[in-house]
């Protein structure tokens, strides 16, 4: 047995990799990222502003400007307090960190993966409490997860990935006030949602929300927020590292999230095109189309695995979800610009033909 091999946890020895695959000369829908790259003139405007950065010296260690540019960017009410993380797994991983030894997180399945490996990684405990057929919150056997297992944490993402939708309001607010846990509303979809749970935080003490700047242009910063009460993020933010959010994400954060105008209108055009998308691949008999109001569609195809193989053939990635539990024969898609989802359904209808 080698080294590591002997010195590794044995659960961490088990766990695979998070898979990245290879993108390059691939025209990108897998990872629900923003296709709108900078324009030309901001790019200029960019380079600029970073003109003066001083790589010498640590980063502004709570990144007051940053946040203030976030509050305007989301209209985050002056009352409630922003911690900020190196992507929202940073933050998750904190969230983790102020559990005791021994206590679970509890999460919906099928979503994000990040909340069981980040459980594991910490050594906590981690329930996932199944979605019923159609993908939507089964509210009594949420609830009697709370009771059963008394979780520390509950994590929804809302809309949820990868399934795309967002969940029954009162249902959450059922999920809230029958626990003693904090709840956590993962909005990384905020931009495309058409609802937030923000000024829900003002009246639930327990509940806090993550977002990200990812999906709505910027995924190569990696900055998440968590938004809660100040007390709350007050002593949360004991767990954050010094220095976590560095100087260039800071200083490029602060310049390109006041193009508020620039975002929101890309934001607009991905709800359209998410429109077109869902209405073209409805068209295809052989596909299973679910609704979204994330930037991504997910739909069930017939020989999934194939078609997976045939887009990448023509040089355009997507996810395969088609081995995960609940997920057979599902695949996923960013929406694109108008360009990319019309190659994409294009290969799609060739596919079936």
């Amino acid at each position: 047995m080698s080294f590591i091999n002997n010195w590794l946890r044995s659960d961490i020895q088990a766990i695979n990799v998070y898979h990245v695959p290879k993108s390059k000369n691939m025209v990108k829908l897998d990872a629900m990222e923003s296709p709108f790259p900078l324009s030309d003139e901001l790019t200029g405007q960019y380079l600029a502003y970073l003109a003066d950065v001083q790589l010498n010296r640590y980063p502004n260690p709570s990144a007051s400007s940053l946040q203030q540019t976030l509050r305007e960017l989301m209209g985050i009410p002056a009352e409630f307090g922003v911690l900020l993380g190196n992507g929202s797994d940073e933050l998750i991983q904190m969230l983790a960190l102020a559990c005791d030894a021994n206590d679970t997180i509890l999460s919906i399945e099928p979503s994000f993966v990040m909340y069981a490996m980040i459980a594991k990684f910490t050594r906590l405990n981690y329930q996932g409490v199944e979605l019923d057929e159609n993908f939507e919150i089964d509210l009594s056997a949420i609830l009697s997860a709370v009771k059963k297992y008394k979780p520390k944490l509950i994590f929804i993402a809302y809309p949820n990935n990868p399934t795309g939708n967002t969940f029954d309001r009162d249902s959450i607010i059922s999920i809230i006030t029958a626990s003693d846990a904090l709840v956590v509303l993962d909005e990384a979809y905020y931009a495309y949602a058409g609802d937030s749970f923000l000024n829900d935080i003002a009246q639930y003490p327990n509940l806090v929300l993550l977002r990200t700047v990812s999906k709505i242009g910027f995924a190569g910063l990696r900055l998440g927020l968590l938004i809660g009460a100040q007390d709350t993020v007050v002593e949360l933010d004991k767990l954050r590292l010094p220095y976590n959010i560095n100087t260039l994400t800071q200083v490029s954060a602060e310049f390109l999230l006041q193009q508020k105008d620039e975002i929101d209108k890309n934001a607009q055009t991905i709800i359209t095109e998410r429109s077109n998308l869902s209405l073209a691949l409805e068209g295809i008999k052989q596909l299973t189309v679910y609704p979204s109001q994330a930037n991504f569609i997910l739909f069930k195809a017939l020989g999934a695995n194939d078609l997976f193989e045939a887009l990448k053939t023509k040089e355009v990635l997507i996810k395969n979800l088609s081995s995960a539990p609940r997920l057979t024969d599902c695949l996923r898609v960013t929406v694109g610009t108008a360009e990319e989802n019309n190659l994409f359904i294009n290969i799609v209808k060739e596919y079936y033909d």
